[in-house]
């Protein structure tokens, strides 16, 4: 087990003028779980593959350990990666496969089988050992991809979308196996989704990125609460953050009608501020803000009222969340009342989160 670091690691495409990831600084501890996260394109897999040695690393550095890792081949890294196809043999059992780097290496057979055993019991795979890949399912193949980076004992597990192929259900049931194991072995983790459920539920910390540039790196209820720019406010939650750019207004400033109060000292410049409000801070109660429902998202207990509204002669969206029977039909008039007390403000220029001074 081991730190992982990276230090400016930079990493620039042939034929490309911008970095596909950018001065990327992130410190890992010993056998923390950490999540890369963010949309298409915006460098985490990149990252992921430059800490495996799999993409060089034009400026900068990565370590693991105290050991610097930027210019050492794969096989000298101590990782072991697990790919979002697998990446199976497929002529070879799931012993002859996860037992495949043993091999490689030279360990002999008696320790090698030992291992194997160990690790199918650990994956509750050992009714399969005999079984090829293509008689197994999405779910026991990519335990069988996991077992095979972890038979080899390395430092850092390094997951790139592992469970991007498998069904709904399924992805649930492994996200729950995928923590619950690393728990076990406490091998230090780098994992990359673009899935923020699934990054918000398995990560001890989480790194957000966009164009190639670290955004926010906390523990999961910080990102959400306080989320360090527009960016990050935007994309971790589901449905998002509702975004709006308002002037101020004296003290305070006005949000679709309603006055939103700013608080004591917060360091505004620019005469504008864009507040945030997460969905379940806008509750349908009369004397907010006027509004028409274009579509519900019914899910179980909870429902997500997504709506029509207008500010200063612009038409915006908005959504809330409500209880399910309580919410209202497609078309109606409602009335959103902003709790102010939980907005979020931010520059409307840097779109950095304000704080109080």
């Amino acid at each position: 087990m081991a730190e992982v670091h990276f230090r400016q690691a930079t990493r620039v495409y042939p034929g490309n003028d911008e970095p596909a990831v950018d001065a990327f600084d992130l410190d890992i501890v010993d056998g923390e779980f950490v999540v890369l996260v963010g949309p298409s394109g915006s460098g985490k897999t990149t990252a992921l593959r430059m800490l495996a040695g799999l993409e060089e690393v034009d400026a900068g550095a990565i370590y693991i350990g105290e050991r610097d890792v930027t210019f050492l081949p794969p096989k000298d890294r101590d990782v072991a990666m697990v790919f979002q196809n697998y990446a199976l043999y497929p002529y070879l059992t799931v012993a002859a496969n996860i037992g495949f780097p043993l091999k490689v290496g030279g360990m002999k057979k008696a320790e090698r089988e030992r291992r194997v055993r160990e690790v199918a019991e650990l994956l509750e795979l050992t009714d399969y050992l005999g079984r090829k890949p293509g008689q197994l399912s999405g779910g026991q193949r990519q335990r069988v991809a996991m077992g095979r980076a972890i038979v080899r004992e390395p430092s850092v597990f390094l997951m790139d979308e592992p469970l991007s192929n498998l069904d709904a259900k399924l992805r649930v049931q492994m996200r729950a196996d995928i923590a619950a194991l690393q728990s076990r072995l406490g091998v230090t983790t780098v994992y990359v989704t673009h899935d923020q459920a699934e990054a918000m539920t398995l990560g001890h910390r989480v790194a957000v990125l966009k164009d190639g540039r670290l955004q926010q790196c906390d523990v999961p209820r910080a990102l959400y609460e306080r989320p360090a720019n527009t960016f990050v406010a935007g994309f971790i939650g589901s449905p998002s953050m509702n975004l709006i750019e308002v002037p101020l207004n004296g003290a305070g400033c006005t949000f679709c009608g309603v006055d939103v109060p700013l608080p004591a000292a917060l360091p505004v410049s620019n005469g504008k501020v864009v507040v945030g409000l997460r969905p379940e801070s806008l509750d349908l109660s009369p004397g907010g803000i006027q509004a028409r429902v274009e579509v519900v998202e019914e899910i179980g207990a909870d429902a997500y009222v997504f709506c029509a509204a207008d500010q200063d002669g612009e038409p915006i969206k908005l959504v809330a969340r409500t209880e399910t029977r309580s919410a209202p039909e497609r078309e109606a008039k409602v009335s959103l009342c902003p709790r102010v007390e939980e907005a979020h403000f931010f520059d409307a220029e840097t779109s950095l989160r304000l704080e109080v001074a």
